[in-house]
């Protein structure tokens, strides 16, 4: 059985706070260490009421410190929002305070919707070659620093930090296949591309000082409880911020419902199966039998899984489940 990361967004749910999302963070961390999952990421969003983790850098450090053996990371960083020295010493400085631990993963859309993408980078017509550029750029202040280099990352040169490159299309797998970097791929939320962007990326893979065989990662969304109707109960929460957000009214996370297939017009049941069409939900039998056949259909090298979850203790039940099933399943071989 392949390794198994997680995927956290800091739900903020409704009647919580930012803050109270953070300290649940740093909480679920500490639990998915012990539980033996191998990463621990965190994603940039902006402009966005049920998502706690936009200054993702800071949230890390938290998370980081909380925390000894499990790799941190952000999953990711959308770097057309920065300058790439700045997120060479921020995430240089966690290399420097936690190293071999830190992961960084660099997306090209903005996390964020269009008024919040212009707040942050005030022109938006950049060049669509920028972010292939920025990201070499970026590996470039890693590197050790050479005699007589006027421009350099401090913290960030010579810093062990593993890059990611992450993608919902196939952009993203030319350009991690093209620099030799491991693949992340937004199956959880847009999986229409998964098929074809692995196999572009197997396909042209150029081995590199960073990874020598290809390596791709799938999002998954992920909700087990002890039973099948408790974990699809679960999972409306995740169902409902989804619909809002598609239509356009972002909000926290909600609490779950006893009847949301009533509450599902045509268009928002097209849109859930279109875009969740890979969603793991049920009871640990029925997790482990899809679990398996999806990494069996896939041929994917590890999995990043995802539960927005309202209940911070049916998350981390969720979570715990899932270990005791991936233990299971390792000592089993399937």
């Amino acid at each position: 059985m392949i390794p198994l990361a997680i995927l956290d967004l800091s739900p903020i749910p409704e009647g919580g706070t930012a803050g109270q999302a953070l300290r649940n963070s740093i909480d679920l961390a500490r639990h998915a260490e012990a539980l033996g999952f191998t990463r621990y990421w965190m994603a940039e969003h902006h402009n966005m009421p049920g998502i706690a983790s936009a200054a993702t850098a800071v949230a890390l450090a938290h998370v980081a410190e909380a925390t000894s053996t499990i790799r941190v990371g952000a999953g990711g960083v959308m770097l057309p929002n920065h300058a790439p020295l700045i997120i060479a010493e921020q995430f240089g400085t966690l290399a420097a305070l936690h190293p071999g631990r830190i992961d960084l993963g660099l997306g090209r859309a903005p996390g964020s919707d269009q008024i919040a993408a212009h707040a942050m980078r005030r022109n938006l017509s950049a060049d669509v070659n920028q972010f292939p550029r920025d990201v070499v750029e970026l590996m470039e202040y890693f590197l050790p620093a050479q005699p007589g280099q006027r421009l350099k990352a401090v913290p960030g040169a010579g810093e062990d930090v593993e890059i990611w490159i992450l993608g919902s299309s196939t952009f993203g797998a030319q350009l991690a296949a093209m620099l030799g970097l491991p693949y992340a791929f937004a199956s959880h939320f847009a999986p229409a591309d998964m098929r074809q962007a692995m196999a572009i990326y197997r396909d042209r893979f150029r081995p590199s000082d960073r990874l020598a065989a290809p390596h791709v990662m799938l999002g998954v969304n992920l909700v087990v409880a002890d039973t099948d109707a408790e974990a699809r109960r679960l999972f409306t929460s995740h169902q409902q911020s989804f619909i809002n957000l598609r239509r356009g009214q972002p909000g926290k996370l909600p609490p779950p419902v006893d009847d949301m297939e009533a509450r599902l017009d045509p268009y928002a049941r097209a849109m859930l199966a279109d875009s969740l069409a890979h969603a793991i939900v049920g009871g640990p039998e029925t997790v482990r039998a899809r679990l398996q056949a999806f990494v069996t259909e896939t041929g994917a090298d590890s999995l990043m899984v995802t539960g927005q979850i309202f209940d911070h203790t049916a998350r981390k039940r969720s979570f715990e489940i899932l270990a005791e099933l991936h233990r299971e399943m390792v000592r089993t071989g399937g």
